[in-house]
C-alpha cells in the first residue's frame, strides 16, 4: 500500500470519527439556522477584507440570534408517552382511533413542549401544557386523542413520538424520540365463500392422481411379482389362479392443497374505466386484493392446505389473521421483469403439484400469457384464473385448461363460485 493511499484511508477514518461525534450536535441546527450561520461568517469574512463595519454589525447580530436561539435548547424534559390504536385491526373503512398520553415522570414541572407524531403519511402536531412533576397532587399528564383515516387497505404507522424544543425562528431544534411505532393494519375487504360447496376443493381427505404407486389407497390394478414388493399386497387369490405371483399396484393419492397467488404487476391493472393502459392499478388492485383475501380466508377456515404467494412475498397462512395482515402490505409493482409463466413456474418448483392453482390478476393481463401458464403446469392441478375489471360484467369462461371468472365487483365472487363445478 502506497503513502498515500494510507494517508487518504487516515484521513478517511479520522473524517469518520469526528461525523460520528460531532453528529449529534450538528443535527441541532435547522437549514434555517445554516443559513443563518453562512450569512454571519461571511459578513464577518466581507467586514475584514474591506472594512464595511455595516457587515460587521450584520454578522454580529446574526450570530447573537444563533447564541440567544441556543438558549431555548436548555433543559431536559423527562416524560413516559405511550401511543396506543384502538381497534388495532379495522377492515376498510372502519373507523380507528387513537390515545397519546404524555406522563411527567421528573421531579420538576415541565415546560410546554411541542410533539409531533407521524400518522401513516400525515404528521399530527400537539402541544403539551406545563405538567406538574409526579406525585404532587396536580396533573402530571395529558391526553390527546385522535382519528385515524382508514379509508384504503394499509399499514398504518403511528410513532414515533417526538418531542421538538427550540426557538420560534426555528433556527435550533433539539428533538428526542419517545416512543416506538405502533402498526394499525387496515384489512381489505372480504366476502364468505362456500369453497367445498363450489367444488373448488373437492375432496379434503385426498386427491387421486394419475401417478402409480406400491402402496396407497386406490387400486388401480394387478402386476406381476417383482423382488422388493411388500408380500402384504400380494393378490393370493388370484396368484392360486394364475400360478404365478400378483400383487396389487395403486394410483397415489394426495391432500388436496391449493395454492392461490396473485399477480402483482401495475402494468396488468386497469384503470376505474377498466381499461388496459399501464397505470398504478388502483381501484382495480384493490379489487383484486379483494378477491385475493376472500379466498384465502375461506381456505384456511375450511383447514385446506394453502400457498398464497405473489412475485414480491409469500403471505402466511397459520390464521386468517395473518393472512389479512400480510395481505395489507400488498401494493402494485411497476417494472416487474418476472413473467406470470416464471413466477408460476418457481412457486410450484418447491414443493408437489397442488389441486387446484388459483390465479389472481387485473382486467389488462393478456389472456395468452395465462395460457402460458399451462406449459408449467401438471394435468393433475386444476387451473382457476380470477381476473378483477372493476365495473365488468360478471362472466365465466373457458380458456383451454383454465375456468377464468371475471369479477365486476366482490359480491359477484360468491355467486361465480357456485357456478363452478
Amino acid at each position: 500500500m502506497t503513502p498515500l493511499r494510507t494517508l487518504l484511508g487516515l484521513l478517511r477514518l479520522a473524517a469518520g470519527a469526528v461525523r460520528r461525534a460531532l453528529g449529534p450536535v450538528l443535527s441541532i441546527v435547522s437549514p434555517l439556522g445554516w443559513i443563518v450561520l453562512g450569512c454571519a461568517l461571511g459578513s464577518v469574512v466581507v467586514a475584514v477584507v474591506l472594512g464595511w463595519s455595516e457587515f460587521l454589525f450584520l454578522g454580529l447580530t446574526l450570530a447573537g440570534g444563533l447564541l440567544a436561539a441556543s438558549a431555548f435548547l436548555i433543559g431536559r424534559a423527562r416524560f413516559r408517552v405511550e401511543v396506543e390504536l384502538s381497534p388495532r385491526r379495522v377492515v376498510a373503512g372502519e373507523r380507528a382511533f387513537g390515545r397519546l398520553l404524555v406522563t411527567n415522570t421528573g421531579a420538576r414541572r415541565s415546560s410546554a413542549t411541542r410533539l409531533d407524531l407521524p400518522v401513516g403519511r400525515g404528521e399530527a402536531e400537539f402541544l403539551i401544557p406545563p405538567l406538574a412533576p409526579s406525585g404532587a397532587g396536580a396533573a402530571a399528564e395529558h391526553e390527546e386523542l385522535f382519528a385515524v383515516p382508514t379509508a384504503r387497505r394499509a399499514v398504518i404507522v403511528a410513532g414515533p413520538a417526538v418531542s421538538v424544543r427550540g426557538d420560534e425562528l426555528g433556527l435550533l431544534r433539539r428533538r428526542v424520540r419517545w416512543a416506538d411505532p405502533v402498526e394499525l393494519f387496515v384489512h381489505p375487504t372480504t366476502t364468505l365463500l362456500a369453497l367445498s360447496k363450489s367444488g373448488l376443493v373437492r375432496d379434503l381427505e385426498g386427491t387421486v392422481t394419475s401417478t402409480l404407486t406400491d402402496n396407497d389407497l386406490a387400486f388401480h390394478a394387478l402386476r406381476p411379482y417383482e423382488p422388493g414388493d411388500d408380500q402384504r399386497y400380494v393378490h393370493w387369490r388370484t396368484t392360486a389362479r394364475t400360478g404365478q405371483l400378483m400383487v396389487r399396484q395403486f394410483q397415489e393419492t394426495r391432500r388436496s392443497e391449493l395454492v392461490l397467488t396473485q399477480l402483482v404487476a401495475a402494468e396488468g391493472y386497469g384503470g376505474a374505466d377498466g381499461a388496459g393502459a399501464s397505470r398504478d392499478g388502483g381501484e382495480e388492485f384493490e379489487l383484486a386484493v379483494s378477491i385475493m383475501a376472500s379466498l384465502g380466508a375461506q381456505v384456511v377456515r375450511e383447514r385446506t392446505r394453502i400457498r398464497v404467494v405473489t412475485e414480491t412475498r409469500e403471505l402466511r397462512t397459520a390464521t386468517v389473521t395473518t393472512l389479512l395482515d400480510d395481505s395489507c402490505r400488498l401494493d402494485p409493482v411497476a417494472g416487474l421483469r418476472t413473467t406470470p409463466r416464471e413466477f408460476i413456474r418457481e412457486t410450484l418448483a418447491r414443493d408437489t403439484p397442488p389441486s387446484v392453482l388459483v390465479v389472481v390478476t387485473g382486467s389488462a393481463t393478456p389472456i395468452a400469457e395465462l395460457r402460458a401458464i399451462e406449459a408449467v403446469v401438471g394435468k393433475e392441478t386444476r387451473l382457476l384464473g380470477v381476473r378483477a375489471e372493476l365495473g365488468g360484467r360478471p362472466r365465466i369462461a373457458t380458456v383451454s385448461r383454465f375456468r377464468l371468472l371475471t369479477v365486476g365487483e366482490l359480491g359477484d365472487l360468491p355467486k361465480l363460485l357456485r357456478r363452478v363445478t
